[in-house]
């Protein structure tokens, strides 16, 4: 099943901060929260299990120095109808296959989806309805770990996350070990339209959370296994 440890790390690793503008795009950008997602000409919006359209909550290109997964296309997309916390499923020691389209009690099936895209070259002909769109800007930095092995706790890509709890190890259904590639902080609010519908066990009427509003973990398969195969670990 899961596996925890506790393993202390000192020496600073490669991340990016990533920082949320004030001004609303009026234009296609691949660093966005909300706006037109960038996918492969393959790949259709994602829909919740209900039948939704999921909303896209952000999407980034991600810097070459992250290993495998630099120069990859980040997106990550929630339903605004369904809030919850992930559950890992896993059999024989590893996440069950097509893990990304599996039952997540008590709903029949997810309620979001993160995408590694490489060959997203064109914005979707539509724009994210719900979730207003931002610029997003990354900026280097070194994410040194403090004596626990913890890192800074931040919108961020690479680095070393900052576990709320004890660090969790997944095991892609492929068998390769998931890595670590963005957290996204407890609490981070992303703004919606004015009119929209309430996000159940949100703040209000005017932002959207992430699972519930928990420290997002995303942890992702180095072999580009899927696209989709990505774990969203939720702690607080």
């Amino acid at each position: 099943m899961i596996e925890r440890s506790v393993r202390p790390i000192r020496e600073g690793l490669p991340a990016h901060a990533v920082e949320v503008g004030t001004e609303p795009l009026d234009r296609p950008a691949r660093n966005s929260v909300g706006g037109r997602p960038f996918l492969d000409g393959s790949q259709d919006w994602p829909e919740c299990f209900c039948g939704e359209r999921m909303a896209l909550f952000f999407q980034l290109d991600l810097p070459p120095d992250l290993g495998p997964f630099g120069g990859d296309h980040l997106l990550v997309f929630h339903c605004r109808a369904h809030n919850d916390a992930a559950e890992a499923p896993y059999a024989d020691g590893r996440l069950v296959p097509r893990y990304w389209e599996a039952p997540q009690p008590p709903y029949p099936g997810p309620f979001w989806r993160v995408l590694l895209q490489r060959r997203a070259t064109d914005p979707f002909p539509e724009a994210e309805p719900s979730v207003r769109a931002l610029p997003l800007t990354l900026r280097p930095f070194v994410d040194t770990p403090d004596t626990r092995g913890i890192g800074a706790q931040a919108f961020k890509v690479g680095g070393t996350p900052s576990w709320a709890q004890d660090p969790e190890h997944h095991r892609c259904a492929c068998g390769t070990d998931l890595v670590y590639l963005c957290q996204v902080p407890e609490g981070m609010e992303f703004a919606v339209h004015p009119g929209q519908p309430e996000q159940p066990y949100s703040l209000g009427d005017d932002s959207y959370w992430l699972f519930l509003g928990n420290e997002v973990y995303l942890l992702a398969c180095p072999a580009h296994c899927d696209p989709a195969a990505v774990w969203p670990v939720n702690q607080n």
